[in-house]
């Protein structure tokens, strides 16, 4: 079982600009490995005047690859990397759910706590990826169902501050909508 996901304030506007500056750092990265690494390819292996695309391609595939493997074990841990490693783990959680939104669905409409708190997360979630992608427009399609759903967790007695995805939430789900 994976450890539970906790939604933290931020400030979208210092998350895009703080996102952009290492999108930057990493483009740069992965372009001088593939410019290196083709040209090492075409000088060892190709043919002087012939056709290198092959050489070209496979120094730049290994340039890709060097830069994953660099960015996931000596980048990723590093503090400024946080906002990336954030939205990155944001994202991801929202898509477990996402990925059994129909179980959930089916939870909240029998009543289940456990799927109207999975749902209300998924809510809060969603809202600020909105918010720190800058995309708000998206987000007003969503407005009255997440009003309409914390409306019925207030009903149940339910908090409606759910920020900690659990996954024991997700495990109860899994038996709605088969």
């Amino acid at each position: 079982m994976s450890e539970p996901f906790e939604i933290r304030p931020m400030i979208p506007e210092q998350y895009r600009q703080q996102t952009q500056r290492i999108t930057l750092v990493i483009a740069g990265l992965f372009i001088a490995l593939a410019l290196l690494l083709s040209t090492f390819c075409v000088q060892v292996f190709g043919t002087p005047g012939g056709d290198n695309f092959r050489w070209n391609l496979i120094g730049v595939l290994a340039g890709l690859a060097l830069t994953v493997a660099f960015v996931r074990l000596q980048l990723w841990p590093r503090p400024w990397m946080a906002p990336a490693v954030y939205g990155w783990q944001l994202k991801r959680n929202l898509m477990r759910v996402t990925n059994v939104m129909h179980k959930v669905k089916a939870g909240v409409a029998a009543g289940d706590p456990a799927a109207m708190k999975l749902l209300r997360f998924y809510h809060l979630g969603l809202t600020q990826m909105h918010q720190l992608d800058g995309n708000s427009a998206d987000l007003s399609h969503h407005v009255h169902e997440i009003d309409r759903h914390r409306e019925a967790m207030e009903v149940q007695g339910l908090p409606v501050e759910q920020n900690r995805l659990d996954p024991v939430w997700l495990e109860a789900v899994k038996g709605y909508g088969k």
